[in-house]
């Protein structure tokens, strides 16, 4: 499992509610150190920033005395600055197996240019990102997926080049809590006459994959939009976490045309671990 956990907190009510009910099933998972970690953005708070920064310290702390009884140990920090990149430095410092966020609905795409933290986040860390995405529904949040069951049926997606390598890596670390996992792989490329052939190799190439795990993985080959593909799979087959990777990219193309991961981030209505291949 991963050891060392970092969960950042705005202290909206998402975030409590997710600190409050998800984290706590998470920790007992197997984490050894959860990072609680709270950032003034300067771009908000400008001078006064710093006036908050003991008034925030002492909020925090008191939410880490509350999740003591975990048995885990607890560090808050709190840094000014802008969130995303204060986020990944800590993340980097403290060298953090996971970082956990929650976001809300299904409009992360549109608030991505509005400076969501979730998304700015998992564009800039380069530690693998868990999104919580909750649903608000009677002025209750809900989370589809039981979150001490989020690894038991991960939907894990592969194109085969060095970046599943790392996915793979990243899989194994949390494999002794997987019951039943799927491995696809979307084949949306090649010419028309060249779509069955690309299948059976595909089909080969994901059960090699899987033999690298020790849980155990069935697998399928998708055809056409991998994104669609991949969020539709994951829920005919009943995943609770879609597991994908994160390549750098020109930032602008990236925004304005979504890659796959940037599309499932946006659309998927369970969990999203997304895997950084840089």
């Amino acid at each position: 499992m991963f050891g060392k956990v970092l969960y950042p907190t705005d202290f909206s009510e998402v975030s409590l509610h997710a600190l409050k009910n998800c984290i706590p099933n998470l920790l007992s998972l197997g984490v050894k150190e959860l990072y609680l970690i709270h950032v003034i953005d300067i771009t908000i708070a400008e001078f006064e920033a710093f006036e908050l920064e003991d008034i925030y310290r002492e909020k925090l702390e008191n939410l880490a005395r509350e999740l003591e009884a975990s048995g885990v140990k607890i560090n808050p920090i709190v840094r000014i600055g802008i969130p995303s990149i204060e986020i990944s430095e800590v993340a980097e410092e403290e060298n953090i197996d996971l970082v956990v966020i929650p976001s809300v609905g299904e409009n992360i795409w549109r608030t991505m240019f509005l400076g969501s933290t979730a998304s700015n986040l998992a564009r800039a860390t380069k530690k693998p990102v868990l999104i919580l995405k909750y649903q608000k529904k009677d002025d209750k949040f809900e989370l589809p997926t039981d979150c001490s069951k989020i690894f038991t049926r991960p939907l894990i997606a592969l194109d085969f080049s060095n970046c599943s390598i790392k996915i793979i890596k990243v899989a194994k670390k949390f494999e002794e809590l997987v019951g039943r996992g799927i491995l696809v792989h979307s084949v949306d490329y090649g010419r028309a006459d060249e779509l069955e052939r690309n299948i059976e190799k595909a089909k080969e190439r994901l059960k090699k994959s899987s033999k690298g795990l020790r849980a155990e993985f069935e697998t399928e080959v998708l055809v056409g939009s991998a994104s669609q593909a991949i969020i539709g799979t994951a829920l005919s087959k009943g995943a609770t976490l879609i597991v994908i990777g994160k390549k750098g990219r020109n930032f602008l193309r990236e925004l304005l045309l979504g890659s796959t991961a940037e599309r499932v981030m946006r659309d998927s209505k369970i969990p999203v671990l997304l895997v950084p291949c840089d």
